[in-house]
Order: structure tokens, then C-alpha cells, then sequence
């Protein structure tokens, strides 16, 4: 059995007239008859009795019927879910995240999504560094990466400038410098600094040593930590000083105090995909991300 098979039945089923079903059909009244005896002969049982005045459905029809329907109504709604995934409304998108995004990007943008794109699934992975993001790009476990430089000499990722942030001082709240409206990066040179690991495995561990080199020294001793979170609290316990971007002091916490600095330091917080064609999903999430950004 076909699935025309299924809609001439239930056509027929419907309107219990040869006519009328073969019009509603768009197929020819003869047509229509010679494909339902065929169907008849084929499961070895008469679904239809018919007669000159009416035509009605036997037992095994109205048996018949109720398949049909379900058949038909799983077929439509395998149609409207891969329309859904052909026009990227429907799916799921992985995003992972450095930790600095998660205190005020990803709230907005899992919001924005939900709202505009309730049938896409967001899976969010953080926190990660943007060396860690990149290979996840490239090895496909991330659709997208919310991270804070470009990845080097890769044609493989596609990266977009989403925003700049200047970098702030975090301090112990008991601090001498704590209470000041800004402070030069220098009077920090004799600070044990918390930062995020050495080498390629931080792109922030690079901005934070230029910036202090700008300043006219060399930070130690380095106390290296993996998340933002962790870095904050280390703060708070008086390990040391930190330079964060901006929207970490959404991240409230006792025992830190954020403080502007004198100079302009920034770091930009980018999009990151991989390059070429990706899922329908994953490109309308992207452009959320980029809209909601750019506000």
C-alpha cells in the first residue's frame, strides 16, 4: 500500500461518493476506482460496498480508516518537522563559551532564542578556554563559540567582532586601592596578579602580561586559574589583584571590588564558527547572537 492509497481512502471514506472524492483529489473518478479495487485485491478484503446510490464503508474499511488516518497524519508531521529543519527552525545548536560571556551574553541570547526559536535546542558549554573552543569548532563539537580572539592562521573557523570591553581592576574589597573612582595599572606592580593559564591555552594571559608590560612591569607572582568564576573568588579570598573584562562585575560577589582603570586596556568578545556552509539552525542562531550583540 502507497500513501495515495491512504488519502483515496480516507477521501472517499470522508465524502462516501466516487465523485466528490475524485474531485477533492484532483485525480479522475475512474482513476480513483480502479486504484481502490486494486487496493481491495491486494489486502484480500472489500473496504468499500457500493452501490448506484451510495457508497459505504464495509468493517474491514472502517478498520481500514483509522491506519489510514494515523499514517497520514505521521506522514504531515514528518513533512512540517523537516520543513521546520530546512528553514532552521527546528534543531539543535551546541554553543560553547568562555566564562566572561557567561555573566550577561548568554542569559540575553538563550532568552532571545527561546523566544524567536522555541523548537531549536541550545546546548551551552562553558567555561572554556578560546584555544580549547577553537579545536571544538574545528573537530565539530561546538556549532559556535562565544571566545575572546581570533584563532590564528586557521581557515577552518570564521570569526566576527561582536564587542569591545575595557578591562577592570578586580580587587580584595579590604584593599588599599578598593575605594579609589580609578587607578593607574603601575600602582598595581608589586600585586601578586590571578590570571587564566599561561601560554596558548589563554588568550587572556597574553592581554593581561601586555597590558602590564604597557605599564611599565612584569606581574609576579602569577597565580593561574582555569574559570572566571574561580579567578573572581580568588580575588575575593586576597590571593592577589585581577584584570577582567568589564562585564564581569555583573558577577556580584563579597570581598571584590571592581575598579576602573586610568588607561584604555580592551579585549573584543567574538563569534566563532566554522567556516563554510553550516545547519539552517546554527545560521539563525548566529545571526541572533549577532543582532542581540550589536543593540
Amino acid at each position: 500500500m502507497e500513501l495515495r492509497h491512504a488519502r483515496y481512502v480516507l477521501a472517499l471514506a470522508d465524502e462516501c461518493h466516487f465523485g466528490r472524492a475524485a474531485q477533492r483529489l484532483h485525480v479522475a473518478q475512474s482513476a480513483l476506482s480502479q486504484q481502490l479495487k486494486q487496493l481491495e485485491r491486494e489486502l484480500g478484503t472489500t473496504l468499500f460496498d457500493r452501490s448506484t446510490r451510495r457508497v459505504e464503508l464495509t468493517e474491514a474499511g472502517r478498520h481500514m480508516v483509522t491506519h489510514a488516518r494515523a499514517i497520514v497524519a505521521e506522514v504531515e508531521r514528518a513533512e512540517e518537522q523537516m520543513a521546520l529543519l530546512a528553514a532552521g527552525r527546528k534543531g539543535r545548536v551546541s554553543i560553547g563559551f568562555v566564562g566572561t560571556a557567561t555573566y550577561d551574553v548568554l542569559p540575553h541570547i538563550a532568552r532571545t532564542v527561546r523566544e524567536r526559536l522555541p523548537d531549536v535546542v541550545l546546548e551551552l558549554r562553558g567555561e572554556l578556554l578560546s584555544p580549547d573552543l577553537a579545536e571544538g569548532l574545528r573537530n565539530g563539537v561546538y556549532d559556535l563559540a562565544l571566545m575572546r580572539s581570533e584563532p590564528r592562521r586557521d581557515a577552518t573557523v570564521e570569526f566576527s567582532p561582536l564587542r569591545s570591553e575595557r578591562l577592570v581592576v578586580a580587587l580584595p574589597a579590604r584593599h588599599r586601592l578598593a575605594g579609589r573612582d580609578r587607578i593607574p595599572l603601575a600602582a598595581l606592580c608589586d600585586e601578586p596578579f590571578v590570571v587564566h593559564p599561561s601560554r596558548e591555552r589563554s588568550s587572556m594571559h597574553g592581554r593581561v602580561l601586555a597590558a602590564c608590560a604597557r605599564a611599565g612591569f612584569e606581574p609576579s607572582p602569577l597565580i593561574e586559574v582555569g574559570e572566571t568564576s574561580t579567578l573572581v573568588v580568588s580575588v575575593a579570598a586576597g590571593h592577589g589583584v585581577a584584570l577582567v573584562p568589564e562585564s564581569v562585575q555583573t558577577l556580584r560577589l563579597d570581598g571584590v571590588a571592581y575598579v576602573p582603570l586610568t588607561e584604555t586596556e580592551t579585549v573584543t568578545l567574538g563569534l566563532a564558527r566554522r567556516a563554510g556552509q553550516n545547519p539552517a539552525a546554527t545560521r539563525r542562531v548566529a545571526a541572533i547572537v549577532e543582532q542581540s550583540m550589536r543593540r
